[in-house]
């Protein structure tokens, strides 16, 4: 099935399919991003991990892979446990979060030229996983490196930014190291296609373009996202007004949505 929407599909942000989207995402540039680089740089696929409290892993605990079907088998749970003069109950343990990005390398000397962030949900919500991206964020900030951070969620509060006010659904942002503190916001509407960008380099390099709404687009194809999301519903989270309705006629054009 092709992908129903111009842009930036509404219905990959949902929490459930999130996390697939953002890895598949990140290997897909990564891939993208390696034959233009070569033989100067590289890229590596980079993680960092953390606890997170359970209302901050709400968004992001899964399984690293798993294979989805439907079964008629009932599943056996087991009955709670009971200790003599005491009650059962269940400690609310923490989450092991992994978030992965990515780091464009200088081959002579290993430097990092450019780290390249596709935000999650856990980012945008206050907790360790916002803190912990803020202060990684300062810290390539505060280098010679350059910032490419994606943020392709509407939920929860956007990174902080100085000089523009305005609201938009999604936005990317560009800060070369040479050229701080000024730099580039490329805010769009869940209406329009995602603007391509040139990634950052050495002031000598040729700098390649990512079209990430051609990434998104194969991603949803491999990744049988059609399957998976009922356009019946509406996406998480909702859209409002007037994009609700351009939503709605979009997917009754594609087929996607009927009148009962």
């Amino acid at each position: 099935m092709t992908h129903p929407f111009p842009g930036m599909n509404p219905y990959l942000e949902a929490p459930g399919l999130w996390p697939d989207v953002h890895n598949r995402l990140i290997v897909s540039i990564a891939d993208d991003l390696a034959p233009a680089l070569r033989p100067r740089y590289h890229v590596a696929i980079e993680e960092r991990t953390y606890l997170a409290e359970p209302e901050d892993a709400a968004f992001v605990s899964r399984a690293d892979a798993a294979v989805v079907t439907r079964s008629a088998q009932p599943v056996s749970v087991s009955a709670p446990f009971q200790e003599p003069g005491g009650v059962a109950v269940e400690v609310v343990l923490p989450d092991l979060v992994r978030e992965s990005y990515l780091e464009v390398r200088a081959v002579a000397d290993g430097r990092v030229v450019t780290v390249i962030e596709a935000l999650s949900p856990a980012n945008k919500r206050p907790g360790e996983g916002r803190a912990l991206y803020l202060r990684k964020r300062l810290a390539v900030l505060g280098s010679l490196s350059h910032l490419v951070e994606i943020d392709l969620l509407r939920a929860g509060e956007p990174m902080p930014v100085r000089g523009w006010t305005g609201v938009s659904d999604y936005r990317i942002l560009i800060s070369r190291g040479n050229q701080r503190p000024r730099a580039l916001l490329i805010p769009f509407s869940v209406r329009q296609p995602i603007p391509r960008f040139a990634v950052p380099l050495d002031a000598d390099a040729t700098e390649p373009e990512i079209d990430l709404g051609a990434l998104l687009r194969a991603i949803y194809e491999r990744a049988a996202f059609d399957l998976r999301i009922d356009y019946r519903r509406d996406p998480e989270p909702p859209l409002t007004g007037d994009d609700a309705a351009w939503a709605d006629r979009l997917l009754r054009q594609s087929g996607l949505r009927q009148d009962h």
